[in-house]
């Protein structure tokens, strides 16, 4: 059935909660400041990764959304569907200025390339 606690318990576990999430102030408000405030709270395992996009394309109900990135790492890659509105407006903007975008990524080997949970236009 359904597990109780004394009020004791609870105030002592909602301590333990509140102590283990750690905040981060920076006192720069500059983009760098920024970017190392996010890599320290996303952890370890993220890395930053740069591309600059070489073409863009929307091909309707059959093929969806294209990008083609070539990646500071040396390699290029083509990704073709399965991109949200939110990251297509990411990349539509980055095509429409520098052509430069970022992704902060925890995948491992080749996987970050695709992996565009957080995804930036860099300026």
């Amino acid at each position: 059935m359904g597990q109780y606690c004394s009020d004791k318990e609870q105030g002592s576990m909602a301590s333990e909660k509140t102590n283990s999430r750690e905040t981060t102030q920076t006192s720069r408000a500059d983009a760098d400041a920024l970017q190392v405030a996010q890599a320290k709270q996303a952890g370890v395992e993220f890395e930053w990764h740069f591309g600059r996009l070489i073409r863009i394309g929307h091909f309707g109900e059959v093929g969806g959304r294209q990008i083609t990135v070539v990646w500071e790492e040396g390699e290029v890659t083509s990704h073709q569907g399965q991109i949200s509105d939110e990251q297509w407006e990411i990349f539509k903007l980055a095509f429409q200025t520098t052509r430069r975008i970022a992704v902060l990524s925890d995948e491992q080997d080749d996987a970050w390339r695709y992996d565009y949970r957080f995804l930036e236009v860099v300026g």
